[in-house]
């Protein structure tokens, strides 16, 4: 008689544990879900309702395959309920790690309030300096009217490293500064890497070029210059920048792709206008003629500002890439499938691109992004490039099987991507689509113009400058589409139609 009750105590227990297990990962998932906003409320308490039925069906389940078990012997009904409650319960545990994952993340690109101003020492890669060590005794080429603190502290903490103080040799600007590294003046140079561009003015293969020996980074506070909105009731701008460096996204870099998407949430629509990088501009902080890309250089703040005066609007947001990010996003989505309107191989990696569809990595689609010389139209047609890319992008990830790869595009994006909008804007973009799995309209277009060249830029002074005059008609037309967004109004295809 003992034998039967103490039996009986057990299935007691073991079903008893089961159902307490699967009700606390169902309390716990439920409470990240809400906790985290990551469904609509209607959704939500969609989910509560079938999350609370299933568990008493379960309930059920097991109780009954437990009489039936008494009765006829058969293990059949409580094995199977058993199952089905524990599958249940590791499903829930598996959710919850992902919501807390990917509300993690959100955090991390979200909210971006400061910029990295990196300190560099260059040298010639078919030299003899490969480390900081073999800097011992080497003269260094220094520019000395930029960030000269800086560069004295980055020095000081040279010759700390090597007991050695660095010989100098000066020079008046960063072309300058360039020349002599190639010419042999110097052994390296030491620079804010800031104004990478304008080392680049007369060697186009810097980066390929030289190698990189030393950096040392100085976090800057970022004061906030974008408008906040209500990102699900009000039409909204975003500026879209992808920066030309490695490493830190945060790094003050010329801005090499230059994006202003126009989001109306009301229509369901996205206006892309795309500004090619060397689009002539007078700069927000002294209406100075430059160009787009070196208005970066003065730090992002700088190169919103300036759009917002050129295309007469206001930004609400800012996003950001860069060489690194492009790359790991492309290569954690599996790559990417790209069409080209021509067939041309890359200054950079020297990649065939063929005409039509091409299957490119992180690097290939990267160098396909980048190159301008090889295109009949140059800037206009990278600035093209980068919408296709950018498309294509957009579309891998909206594929199931996404889902396979979730983990490894987290991890990829995160590092690589930043953004000045709030985690709450986010989720709440997330749970309107998810309300009402609308179908976006996406529009495309590009400010025009005529190519020139210019001896009076703010940023290099007297030096033979590549840029793009905005066609006047071409830019009135584009400020009104955006104006037209920004209103809340309905975009159709003749609002565009002579923009393409």
């Amino acid at each position: 008689m003992r034998k039967k009750k103490k039996s009986l105590f057990s299935k007691l227990t073991s079903k008893g544990i089961i159902l307490t297990v699967q009700l606390v990962t169902t309390i716990i998932f439920l409470r990240y879900i809400y906790v985290l906003k990551m469904l609509p409320v209607k959704y939500y308490f969609s989910l509560v309702v079938i999350l609370l039925l299933l568990l008493f069906i379960e309930m059920v389940w097991i109780t009954s395959g437990a009489r039936k078990k008494r009765r006829t012997g058969s293990y059949k009904r409580i094995f199977v309920s058993k199952l089905v409650s524990v599958l249940l319960s590791v499903l829930f545990i598996t959710g919850s790690v992902y919501a807390s994952i990917g509300d993690n993340f959100i955090s991390n690109i979200t909210s971006a309030f400061m910029q990295t101003r990196v300190i560099a020492v260059y040298a010639m890669k078919n030299g003899d300096i490969e480390k900081l060590d073999d800097l011992k005794g080497k003269t260094f080429g220094v520019e000395n009217k930029t960030s000269v603190s800086d560069i004295t502290n980055a020095l000081a903490k040279i010759q700390d490293k090597i007991d050695r103080a660095p010989e100098k040799k000066n020079y008046d600007d960063y072309v300058q500064l360039a020349d002599a590294l190639y010419k042999g003046e110097v052994d390296c140079i030491i620079a804010d890497q800031s104004y990478l561009g304008i080392l680049e003015t007369n060697h186009e293969g810097f980066t390929d070029e030289t190698r990189l020996i030393y950096k040392m980074e100085i976090q800057e506070e970022l004061k906030a210059v974008t408008t906040k909105t209500d990102v699900t009731g009000n039409p909204f701008i975003v500026y879209l920048t992808g920066i030309d460096t490695y490493g830190s996204v945060s790094t003050i870099s010329r801005a090499d792709v230059n994006l202003v998407v126009c989001v109306n949430p009301l229509e369901k629509q996205v206006l892309m206008v795309s500004v090619p990088r060397d689009t002539q501009i007078n700069l927000h902080k002294n209406g100075k003629m430059d160009k787009i890309t070196h208005s970066a250089m003065y730090g992002i703040n700088e190169t919103i500002q300036t759009l917002e005066d050129l295309l007469k609007l206001k930004v609400n947001y800012y996003a950001k890439t860069n060489f690194s990010g492009m790359i790991n996003i492309i290569d954690a989505l599996g790559g990417v499938e790209v069409e080209s309107p021509y067939e041309f191989t890359t200054l950079h990696g020297n990649y065939k691109i063929k005409k039509g569809m091409n299957e490119m990595n992180g690097d290939k689609a990267l160098c396909f992004v980048r190159e301008r010389y090889a295109l009949p139209h140059g800037d206009f047609d990278r600035g093209k490039n980068q919408q296709r890319l950018l498309k294509a992008m957009l579309k891998k990830a909206m594929s199931p099987k996404i889902i396979t790869n979730y983990n490894s595009i987290l991890s990829a994006v995160e590092g690589s991507f930043e953004t000045d909008m709030t985690s709450d804007d986010i989720k709440s973009l997330i749970n309107m689509q998810l309300n009402d799995m609308a179908n976006w309209e996406i529009f495309n277009v590009q400010i025009t113009g005529a190519d020139d060249i210019s001896y009076d830029t703010y940023s290099q002074k007297g030096k033979k400058t590549y840029i793009t005059i905005p066609d006047k008609e071409v830019l009135s037309k584009i400020i009104k589409v955006i104006d037209k967004v920004e209103s809340g109004k309905k975009l159709t295809d003749n609002d565009v139609k002579e923009l393409n």
